[in-house]
């Protein structure tokens, strides 16, 4: 898959991905994490797209290591991080960190003077443009709370008092969005800098460790955000991927709309049905006068959510708004969705399915919050 100028954020244009993640041990912890590294190195060595990896510790300071693998691209380094048997595989090395960072990168250009290779070799798996963007990169997270308490977390979402947004002289928290749809929740943010720290501010928070306090009881699954394993286990099954972020190529609008669709998939076909609306936003994206400005697709097994601002009402232009303008895309999204879980029988051709598709896709916003610094 080529990559429009438009993008920013992708996870679909095939390049070979790097995963850097920093850690420093707790004191005397070194040969309790080279027996969890051993175990887990065994494990991932079989994981389908995964290429290498080292294990790596400072010559300076032997609290600081170093884990790099490479992966053939975005997509399989994506499903083994957010599976369950990642999630084991790691716990045993919770207890000998204190602090860690990861950082992925696609390969833009490498140098390998130890032989020769061919121009189209040296170009093989590698990210074939440098993507551009204003270093705001967006983030969700879902998790889904007990049937018939929707409107008690509604109320305590959407009125927290905002937590501060400047984290340090790099990194600051510019926009919040909740969505619900049923009892699934949704949560994107939009941030400059780093992620982690980001999180660790947010989550340190008052008004908004009152906030999760609240919603404890109300959540599907238990957890305890005090104790480090839990809240690492919840954040971790939370994660919802951003696949792909595209921005139109004209000035901003002045006014602009956020929306989120919730898209169910058939089981096992979430992927194919995110690289789908993908594919539809990019070539959106060229259209001078097309209604979505900007368009995020989030997806983590067969959940697949696309955040838009768009400069219109959804439902004058639905094809627009759902990602299927273009003859037969409406059959093809057709063919990917869950068609129990979305309650639409009959084509998508059909002008009135395609309007109560788009909704029942259309999420119930909670909060829209924006940092006062822009």
């Amino acid at each position: 898959m080529t990559m429009s100028a438009r993008v920013s954020q992708s996870a679909f244009d095939g390049s070979r991905l790097r995963v850097i993640l920093l850690l420093d041990l707790y004191e005397g912890a070194q040969e309790q994490f080279l027996d969890a590294y051993e175990y887990m190195r065994t494990k991932v060595a079989s994981v389908p797209g995964h290429i290498s990896d080292q294990l790596c510790q400072s010559i300076e300071n032997p609290s600081q290591w170093l884990i790099t693998s490479e992966w053939e691209s975005a997509l399989p380094f994506l499903a083994w991080v957010n599976s369950e048997e990642h999630i084991q595989i790691v716990r045993p090395m919770h207890s000998c960190v204190r602090d860690t960072r990861s950082m992925r990168y696609s390969v833009l250009r490498e140098t390998r003077p130890e032989r020769p290779l061919t121009p189209e070799a040296a170009q093989a798996g590698l990210q074939k443009a440098a993507r551009v963007g204003v270093g705001i990169t967006r983030h969700a997270l879902t998790f889904t709370v007990k049937p018939g308490s929707e409107s008690k977390v509604t109320e305590i979402l959407a009125n927290y008092e905002a937590p501060e947004t400047r984290i340090n002289g790099i990194t600051r928290l510019h926009r919040t969005s909740l969505f619900m749809h049923g009892n699934r929740v949704v949560r994107a943010v939009e941030v400059e800098g780093d992620l982690l720290a980001t999180l660790c501010h947010v989550a340190s928070q008052p008004e908004v460790q009152a906030v999760e306090e609240a919603i404890d009881p109300h959540l599907e699954h238990d957890r305890d955000l005090s104790e480090s394993d839990s809240a690492r286990m919840f954040f971790t099954r939370a994660a919802l991927p951003a696949m792909q972020h595209v921005v139109a190529g004209r000035p901003e609008p002045a006014r602009l709309r956020r929306h989120m669709l919730y898209y169910p998939a058939v089981p096992g076909r979430g992927l194919e049905l995110a690289r789908f609306l993908a594919r539809q936003d990019e070539a959106a994206a060229d259209e001078p006068d097309g209604p979505v400005y900007a368009s995020t697709v989030f997806q983590r097994d067969d959940i697949v959510v696309r955040l838009i601002d768009v400069t219109a009402e959804l439902d004058l232009d639905p094809q627009a708004a759902l990602g299927v303008r273009g003859p037969g895309k409406a059959a093809e999204l057709e063919r990917l969705l869950d068609r129990a879980a979305i309650g639409v029988e009959g084509s998508l051709d059909s002008e009135r399915n395609l309007n109560r598709l788009l909704s029942h896709a259309d999420m119930m916003p909670v909060t829209d919050r924006s940092s006062a610094v822009s």
